[in-house]
């Protein structure tokens, strides 16, 4: 992908110069920075099509940076690069909005891995979010390739995620869906990980739907989750 920016964020001088040289020959454009105040500034003045932030850094963390692009902007990838490994720190890491987590150490081939399918999923594939359409789930207004949730005045910008789940628990309202069948078609796999974060995504769209009683995602037991619109 041509002209594609990222800000990548590490404190580790050794490892950022060889993942940034790594990057750029993958054809990325990579601006670096190695303290959070540098990021939160590079962050405020300019935009960029995906983050790589590590947790652990000089002056201000990653997760306040993470906080601060989603004020910015909720659509954009943000991927952590950490050695904090348990999994309160990825789930709260995926709770302020983060797309993924990995941990190092880490392959350079995983991680572009990881940024392709983002940035894929970032520029929304017409044929998978329904372009244009826009869906009606109990009284808000839905458009999945606009990532946009809508209830009255109040509008909602989606992450990538989070509108691939809506749409998909959309598709099938009403209906008892496992866990590994939206693991497989949200996330590619159904590994562990995954699965927490299945949970993570489907909390933060209850809170989001939470405003209109008759809409409820409901969690079958040892199942997975179903979709209910009353009325």
């Amino acid at each position: 992908m041509k002209n594609v920016r990222i800000l990548y964020v590490e404190d580790d001088l050794t490892l950022s110069f060889v993942t940034r040289d790594n990057l750029e020959r993958a054809g990325y454009i990579i601006d670096s920075c190695d303290d959070g105040i540098k990021a939160y500034e590079r962050i405020a003045a300019g935009d960029y099509d995906l983050y790589i932030l590590d947790v652990m850094l000089p002056k201000i963390d990653g997760y306040t940076l993470a906080r601060k692009i989603r004020e910015k902007n909720e659509a954009v990838p943000i991927l952590f690069l950490s050695a904090k490994s348990t999994i309160d720190d990825k789930l709260y890491g995926l709770q302020l909005g983060a797309d993924d987590y990995i941990t190092k150490p880490f392959s350079i081939e995983e991680l572009i891995l990881k940024i392709e399918v983002f940035l894929k999923r970032s520029q929304v594939d017409p044929s998978r979010m329904q372009k244009g359409a826009i869906f009606r789930i109990g009284s808000f207004s839905f458009s999945a390739s606009e990532l946009k949730l809508t209830n009255g005045s109040t509008e909602t910008t989606l992450t990538h995620r989070e509108a691939e789940l809506l749409l998909y628990l959309h598709t099938h309202v009403g209906s008892i869906l496992k866990r590994d069948d939206i693991l497989n078609h949200v996330w590619g796999n159904d590994h562990f990980f995954s699965s927490r974060s299945l949970d993570v995504f489907i909390s933060r769209l209850r809170k989001l739907l939470k405003p209109d009683p008759a809409v409820k995602i409901e969690n079958i037991h040892n199942i997975g989750y179903r979709l209910v619109v009353n009325g």
